[in-house]
């Protein structure tokens, strides 16, 4: 094998319009792709995995700019315009296979042989296309070195629109359609790389891709519009997923509605009582968040009476004690605790979404069955991020609601950082709690593991510390904790539900007589109040004083996130990530198992880059112009990090900041590469 460098054009030669536009529009297509992977992984994997799209694309590009590099011979000068126009016009065929292939591996979240190799056959395939990107903006750069920083320029460009494109594109679709619409574009810049002095063969072969695929692309979207696509995700974590009711995608979820509409069934909700009678009965539609979050729509004619079931729920416990006022919802979702804020006599409800779609599917696709609660006087809804709403809110509430709100769906921005909730915050619960009224509750329905219930151990520390930051010194006289144990006995089913109530003020002696007595009726248990605790480990974290050493102690990390580190969900520390015990700890290890995955996940993504790109590199140590490079080496290493460093702090900041994901995506992946684009064009 030649040691040299691919060989390079002269620098005097002249670089196309169809160049800049062809590579400026494979870099579009490729960061379109990448953070569409991330919300696919998040429905047909877990969210855990959305963030690996990213490490997906800069594996796949190194891999294609080491093989310009190593296969010189390939590559000439005198067939540079012949090779871009060849990958030119492989990109967007790799990328429709690839995704396609994709689709049929099996996937297992459980470590294990068959999860290694599936996780393993997976990185693989899907980084096929980002390997040819990846030879393709290789041999651009490498080919034309005098208009070097302007087809840079041209490239992060394109990448800085492939952030915000995606957006548009896939509400507009769905996530199968987007990929074809992306193929779509690659197919373009295939088409531009080939104008030029490509052979006629070549060009005519780019022109039938990009029409075969635009054609594909506009066919598809139509049957997208009315619900009855032919390519759909067969496969959802692991499990084979018959056609919906209704299926709607967007930039940070897919919602999905299952159901027949004229069945009478029994009521669902996790926190129901086995008091509930038996022959009682709704409508009602199920609706999932990628799969793993779901809420129930219920049928609603006007009359509350002929919904009873709401008074059985151990979310709604706080209405009990102060049944009336002025309400807010954190997470409308089907509508089910804005029902239950009018059940118990809400003056006003104030319901937060910041899924539009959500809004969109309860009020106006379903709107006749639920009722058009957004027409009700009393009922305001709000797509907005909830904590920045409140935040620029001058209102107070009697209560604030939060049941069961999860975070499982990745954003379009793919990383773990992102897939966390800012409300499960310190900062967060200070903001809550001050704007509350004098005689106001925070409610916090979390799943209530019998073994150890570290969420609503979690949540507690949290309304400790908000409270003590806002002057409580015994913020036991403001907490009071009620579980239901209903499904226990199941094996597929969380223990149950336990409700954290947070007062203003302290919990009156004629409140938790109320508490202790509907607590009874309904067959659940006070576990924590300012009278009992049934459970010492709230006494202790109630108690005040200095819990760092205690809590430090504890198996899983129970401490109170901050904005630094927003990750509610995310309980297993770095060191334990090898901990058989905790791996297999009853029910509640699903988020463990998943942090273990993703160290699983590291150990391949190693390996992968160790055999790709390290080994290579390591064997032509010897040659010339690698010679006295490992400071440079070390530079861009320092740069690439730094760079994406920067990336998923500011993205997860100004989450908060603009009130949506999708708004920290867009402003900050489409400044950093147009400004480093910008840079690259005036140097």
């Amino acid at each position: 094998m030649s040691s040299s460098v691919a060989p390079v054009a002269s620098p005097a030669d002249r670089v196309s319009k169809g160049t800049y536009i062809g590579l400026f529009l494979v870099a579009l297509a490729t960061l379109t792709y990448e953070i569409l992977l991330t919300r696919i992984f998040s429905v047909t994997m877990l969210y855990h995995f959305a963030f690996v799209a990213l490490s997906l694309a800069m594996f796949g590009m190194t891999v294609g700019a080491l093989i310009v590099y190593l296969t010189p011979s390939f590559f000439p000068t005198n067939k540079l315009a012949q090779r871009l126009a060849l990958f030119g016009i492989l990109f967007p065929i790799a990328l429709v296979v690839s995704f396609l292939t994709q689709l049929s591996i099996p996937f297992r979240v459980h470590p294990s042989i068959v999860a290694i190799y599936a996780i393993g056959l997976t990185y693989v395939v899907i980084a096929v296309p980002f390997i040819v990107s990846g030879i393709v903006v290789c041999l651009v750069l490498t080919g034309y070195v005098s208009k070097v920083s302007r087809l840079y320029a041209a490239d992060l460009a394109g990448a800085a629109v492939g952030c915000v494109l995606l957006i548009p594109l896939i509400a507009w679709s769905d996530a199968a359609t987007a990929v074809l619409w992306v193929a779509t574009l690659a197919a373009g810049g295939g088409v531009a790389l080939s104008r030029a002095t490509a052979p006629r063969g070549l060009r005519a072969a780019a022109i039938a891709v990009l029409v075969l695929l635009g054609l594909s692309a506009a066919a598809h979207t139509w049957l997208v519009w009315r619900q009855f696509p032919v390519l759909r995700i067969l496969y959802i974590k692991g499990d084979f997923e018959a056609r919906p009711l209704y299926e709607k995608w967007n930039s940070y979820s897919r919602v999905r509605v299952n159901g027949d509409r004229n069945e009478s069934v029994l009521p669902q909700g996790w926190g129901l009582s086995r008091t509930l009678p038996p022959d009682l009965r709704v409508r009602q539609l199920q609706m999932d968040i990628d799969v793993a979050a779901g809420t129930v729509m219920t049928a609603f004619d006007g009359d509350l009476t002929k919904l009873p079931h709401l008074k059985y729920d151990v979310t709604n416990m706080g209405y009990w004690l102060r049944p009336t006022g002025d309400s807010l919802v954190i997470g409308a979702g089907g509508g089910r605790d804005v029902l239950s804020e009018l059940v118990f006599g809400a003056r006003s409800v104030t319901a937060v979404e910041i899924n539009r779609d959500i809004l969109r599917t309860v009020n106006d696709r379903f709107g006749d069955f639920t009722g058009h609660l957004d027409k009700d006087p009393r009922v305001r809804f709000v797509n907005d991020e909830a904590r920045s709403f409140i935040a620029r809110s001058n209102n107070r509430f009697d209560s604030i609601q939060i049941s069961l709100i999860d975070t499982w769906a990745a954003t379009a921005a793919g990383a773990f950082v992102l897939s966390e909730n800012s409300i499960y915050t310190i900062e967060a619960w200070q903001t809550f709690l001050s704007h509350l009224t004098d005689r106001g509750i925070l409610s916090v329905s979390r799943w209530y593991f019998r073994d150890r219930p570290d969420e609503v151990y979690r949540t507690t520390t949290l309304a400790v510390e908000a409270l003590s930051r806002m002057g409580v010194t015994e913020p036991r006289r403001h907490i009071a904790i009620v579980r239901n144990m209903y499904f226990a006995n199941k094996p597929e089913m969380p223990d149950g539900v336990g409700t954290l109530l947070v007062s203003r003020s302290p919990f009156t002696d004629e409140e938790l007589d109320t508490l202790d007595r509907e607590a009874a009726r309904l067959q659940f248990e006070v576990v924590f109040s300012p009278r009992v605790a049934g459970d010492p480990m709230f006494e202790t974290l109630t108690g005040g004083g200095d819990l760092r050493g205690f809590l430090a102690a504890h198996p899983t990390n129970i401490a109170a996130p901050t904005d630094d580190s927003p990750f509610f969900f995310n309980m297993l520390r770095l060191r334990d990530v090898l901990r058989l015990d905790l791996l297999e700890a009853g029910k509640q290890t699903h988020n463990v198992k998943a942090v273990a995955t993703l160290a699983l996940l590291l150990v391949i993504v190693t390996v992968l880059t160790a055999t790709c790109i390290l080994f290579p590199l390591w064997m032509t140590r010897g040659s010339a112009p690698l010679a006295g490079t490992g400071p440079l080496f070390t530079y861009f290493i320092g740069i690439g990090l730094g760079f994406m460093l920067v990336e998923t702090s500011q993205m997860q900041r100004l989450i908060i900041a603009l009130g949506h994901p999708t708004y920290g995506l867009s402003v900050v992946l489409f400044a950093i590469l147009l400004s480093s684009g910008a840079g690259s064009y005036f140097t």
